[in-house]
């Protein structure tokens, strides 16, 4: 099979960056192929991504897309026509007031004929499932809307090649897989090379290829079950494996002899059973959940709360309806809900960026828009972390942005400074970058500089919207850590919105499920993820572990209920066999 692109020896280096992002990298893909690409953040990946379509030019070395060089100018139409992009950030690629003129524009910039762009633009709506938002306006759709936006775009463009930039990170577990499948569709059935940058390893687990980069090399390179059967080289490497490869690596580590190249719940599922003894005891021990839901008093309080946008024009839209909820004090709260459900419209109540169209919004049983001190106030002690970091930076040092907020409240210099430290320490900020400019960091720094900026003012209310997208695994154990330890230390409430069923069946206390503008469930993990089908009916899903217990289930493992994390699930099979292998 022949190769789409090549890349020969290739180093890049930024202006003014102390180190090359690549060096000396060749690599060639195959065309109709469908790879994907792993890397901790900062190992190079999106510079890869950019130079595959022309929007970056190799310092040294050559990159041919159908035999073209990249570097020749008379060639980059070409190479953008054969080679479509889709950015980590939406914003950064739309460009029109409504959502189909948005997906025309490129094909209109290729001449296609008008009729041909009409099918186009349909079908790729259809694709991402965006049809139905084809007459909004994207400044008004969620982040995740605005990728799927994006995605049809290139879809539209009809490309031999599409390059996909991190296109999951805002997306539901439903809307992912729907990507996914749309990505993995265009290459089986048009013949169109993809390749995937990503995070979530579940997500790589059939594409033909798998690279893995570090610090601008290859470190692996092969098909997804020999590359994730190296778990200490991806540990080594700030990743990690799919569940199913990282419960398997964690029998053997207990003496079991299992293969690791089962990436399938079905694959792993039977042979975890296989690996069972018969005669299995029909009752297992339920396991508890270690913490105990927090009784505190309500801080927060929402009532009968309404928001709609663009009230009186054709563009009204309800984001979020009648919603009755509180948060007490000391507890981990997750928000979690499908793309466009109202998350984020709802938080941005929490503390007065958004007055509701209906309903009030109490702190302490005051409603915050009754004054503007109390509004002031609200700010304060309701500390908000946006979706993207980037919007939140804006002072010349990092130093200055964390002390922002601090400066406002009208603190002392000697407060203000105790108050950057402080913060700096809780989410693993070095002094050594106090004076850079926010701006140049990578996206996982942005990340912790805004949470920083916010734990500086001490909010009682840490509400975070979506603090781990885009971040590499290490870095979003590492972020979670810091927020765990934030909330431990000053017993602050939490307020986590989330699309990773994972990572908050670990770490909330209770859940709120939003589901198309209304509050669906709520109740602590247990009780949530017990409603499985519900979930995913809403675009939702159990985490891996609660669908590979309830498989083991099916194949008569008599296992409980109540899993939904590798942990309880690895504790309960070593209690079936004893603890160790026989």
């Amino acid at each position: 099979m022949s190769s789409i692109i090549e890349i020969k020896n290739c180093t890049f280096q930024y202006p003014e960056a102390e180190r090359t992002a690549l060096s000396g990298l060749s690599l060639e893909i195959e065309r109709g192929s469908f790879v994907a690409v792993l890397g901790h953040n900062g190992s190079g990946k999106s510079t890869l991504a950019k130079l595959m379509n022309g929007l970056l030019i190799p310092t040294e070395g050559q990159v041919l897309v159908n035999g073209l060089d990249t570097a020749k100018e008379a060639n980059i139409l070409d190479v953008r026509r054969t080679v479509g992009m889709v950015f980590q950030n939406p914003d950064n690629q739309i460009v029109a007031n409504v959502v189909e003129d948005d997906v025309a524009f490129a094909p209109e910039n290729l001449g296609v004929p008008s009729e041909e762009i009409r099918v186009r633009v349909d079908e790729a709506l259809k694709a991402v499932g965006m049809y139905e938002f084809r007459m909004h306006a994207p400044h008004l759709l969620s982040g995740g809307q605005k990728q799927r936006v994006a995605i049809a775009g290139v879809i539209a463009m009809q490309p031999d090649c599409i390059v996909l930039d991190e296109p999951t990170a805002m997306l539901d577990p439903a809307g992912r897989a729907e990507i996914i499948s749309t990505a993995h569709k265009l290459c089986r059935e048009k013949g169109i090379t993809v390749v995937l940058i990503t995070h979530h390893m579940n997500e790589c687990v059939d594409a033909d290829r798998l690279i893995v980069m570090s610090d601008g090399h290859l470190v692996a390179d092969g098909k997804p079950e020999a590359v994730f059967s190296q778990v200490e080289l991806l540990r080594q490497e700030r990743l990690t494996t799919p569940e199913t490869t990282a419960l398997l690596y964690a029998l053997n580590q207990k003496g079991w002899n299992l293969p690791l190249e089962a990436l399938h719940t079905e694959e792993c599922a039977q042979v975890i059973a296989s690996a069972l003894p018969e005669n299995l005891p029909d009752v297992l021990m339920q396991s508890e959940r270690e913490e105990v839901l927090p009784t505190g008093a309500v801080k927060l309080e929402i009532q009968g709360l309404s928001h709609r946008y663009s009230v009186g024009t054709p563009f009204e839209k309800v984001a979020v309806e009648n919603i009755h909820l509180s948060f007490g004090e000391n507890q981990i709260i997750g928000l979690i809900g499908h793309t466009g459900s109202g998350k984020s419209t709802l938080i941005q109540h929490l503390n007065g960026l958004l007055k509701p169209t209906e309903g009030k919004v109490l702190l302490d049983g005051r409603d915050i828009h009754e004054s503007k001190a109390l509004l002031r106030q609200a700010r304060f002690r309701v500390g908000l972390v946006f979706q993207y970091p980037e919007y939140q930076l804006f002072e010349e040092t990092v130093f200055r942005d964390i002390a922002f907020g601090p400066k406002n409240m009208g603190l002392s210099e000697a407060e203000i400074d105790e108050r950057v430290r402080e913060a700096a320490r809780f989410t693993g900020i070095t002094e050594d970058i106090f004076e850079r400019s926010p701006l140049e960091l990578s996206g996982g720094q942005k990340r912790r500089v805004a949470i920083a900026g916010v734990i500086a003012m001490r909010p009682e209310i840490l509400v975070l919207d979506e603090p781990t997208a885009g971040l590499d695994p290490q870095g979003c154990a590492s972020i979670l850590e810091n927020i765990i330890e934030y909330h431990r230390h000053t017993k602050a409430t939490v307020v986590i919105v989330t699309h990773s069923m994972e990572d908050i069946s670990r770490i909330a206390d209770r859940l709120v499920v939003m589901n198309r503008s209304h509050m669906a469930m709520e109740g602590v993990p247990d009780e949530i993820f017990a409603h499985a089908s519900e979930l995913e009916a809403m675009g939702l899903a159990v985490p891996e572990s609660a669908r590979l217990a309830a498989r083991l289930r099916e194949l008569g493992v008599p296992l409980p209920e109540n899993i939904y994390t590798t942990e309880r699930l690895l504790a309960c099979i070593l209690a079936l066999k004893g603890g160790a292998a026989q």
